[in-house]
């Protein structure tokens, strides 16, 4: 045996299937294993919701889900996370934090309805929070721990000048009124 006797066992590597070489190839010519001429031998085409007339599938079944457009996500800080801040001297130990401090540190990314507060990990540092939320566990180890959990509601954000303008009711256009004409008036009164 040497090096240059060397090779893979017979069927271990086989050649890849070379698409689009020419029609007499037999693997796909010009749709290049499409099966189709025309609009739906080429990419980017979504022919396929279309059912010969019959009512598409897509139209056939109901609309399942709900989505609400007034549903309220909260920001979501475990324990964990503020006591590793903490042992960061990220946050100070005794300090108040509501929404915009978490933020400004860097524990919210993303201020949607407010902060929730929930109890994974433990928490040693003695901190006042002002938040929008809080499990009964969060609270109890918070206090726990020599500090407290204050309920609020988020600051409300001042509208605009063209949000705060009353939405201007638009009166019905008025049809003008048509001109007597003087010369068919003189022709009713002949005709009588």
């Amino acid at each position: 045996m040497k090096l240059n006797e060397l090779k893979d066992n017979a069927g271990a590597r086989q050649n890849s299937i070379r698409r689009g070489r020419g029609i007499g190839s037999g693997k796909g010519g010009h749709t290049v294993g499409m099966g189709q001429k025309g609009q739906k031998s080429r990419s980017g085409v979504s022919i396929g919701g279309h059912e010969g007339g019959q009512t598409a599938m897509y139209r056939r079944l109901p609309k399942r889900g709900f989505t609400s457009l007034n549903r309220v996500t909260y920001a979501l800080v475990n324990l964990t996370v503020l006591q590793d801040f903490v042992d960061r001297k990220k946050i100070k130990e005794g300090s108040v934090l509501d929404a915009a401090a978490l933020q400004a540190a860097g524990i919210v990314n993303k201020m949607e309805s407010g902060v929730k507060i929930l109890a994974k990990g433990e928490l040693k540092a003695k901190l006042t929070l002002e938040v929008q939320k809080a499990s009964a566990a969060a609270i109890t180890a918070v206090e726990k721990a020599g500090g407290t959990i204050k309920i609020v509601e988020l600051p409300k954000k001042e509208a605009t000048k063209e949000e705060a303008k009353p939405a201007a009711k638009k009166a019905p256009a008025k049809k003008p009124a048509a001109k007597k004409d003087p010369a068919k008036a003189v022709a009713k009164k002949e005709t009588k």
